[in-house]
């Protein structure tokens, strides 16, 4: 029988500092080792060290452009099981005021690896599932007829998306709402329209996301949402 070396990968995860960096960089981007030693707090030397480990082990991928190289996490499987890690694991106790802001940004609004999560993730699926844009099948979402022409007027080419090499739009489970967003290429979609209409913007040094004036108006407009909590 094959076994898979899960106490390895395990252990990969496990270690603070590595869980640190994984944490940082389920923004979905890459980012140099200096940059994720100063988001997780660690020295530039034991970034370099953890990144060189997790490369061995496939959970990060490395790219390199001219003399600087970026690091990011190796693939949506990877996300996907730092997501579920992120479920179980007990909160981070809160010791400072800036702690607290970013806390209630990331439970607002943030990404989840290529995706929206937070509470404005949960409300826009809920949102597109009361529309009937979308609809619940197990453990996927399944976009309707109606939901067909949303999107192309939305300006996501559906067909270009279910192209990719990977689930189309599957559940993922949100570990801050504890219900389900839209995740896969078709919630990757989503995300990168969403940034480049203007209606929301990634905050620097963490994962939150910010939802714009014009946000807002596109959001209640498009999806129906008024938004159920304020985020910073």
């Amino acid at each position: 029988m094959v076994q898979s070396n899960v106490a390895e990968i395990a252990s990969i995860v496990s270690e603070s500092s590595r869980a640190a960096i994984l944490t940082v960089l389920m923004d979905g981007r890459f980012h140099t080792a200096s940059e994720l030693a100063c988001m997780a707090g660690i020295k530039p030397q034991t970034a370099s060290f953890h990144l060189s480990k997790m490369q061995e082990a496939g959970v990060i991928a490395q790219e390199k452009q001219g003399r600087h190289r970026y690091y990011g996490i190796h693939n949506q499987e990877v996300a996907k099981v730092m997501e579920s890690f992120l479920l179980i694991a007990p909160p981070v106790k809160i010791k400072s005021l800036k702690q607290s802001l970013q806390d209630k940004a990331m439970r607002f609004a943030r990404t989840c690896y290529d995706h929206l999560a937070g509470s404005v993730g949960v409300q826009l699926t809920d949102a597109l599932l009361d529309a009937g844009v979308l609809r619940e099948d197990h453990e996927n979402f399944s976009v309707t007829e109606k939901g067909e022409g949303f999107f192309s007027e939305l300006g996501i080419s559906l067909e270009r998306v279910s192209k990719k090499r990977r689930s189309f739009s599957h559940r993922c489970l949100d570990w801050s709402e504890r219900r389900h967003h839209l995740a896969g290429a078709l919630g990757q979609a989503l995300l990168e329209r969403l940034l480049e209409l203007g209606w929301i913007q990634r905050v620097p040094q963490i994962r939150a996301v910010k939802i714009t004036e014009e946000g807002k108006k596109g959001l209640k407009e498009t999806f129906g949402m008024d938004l159920l909590k304020e985020g910073t």
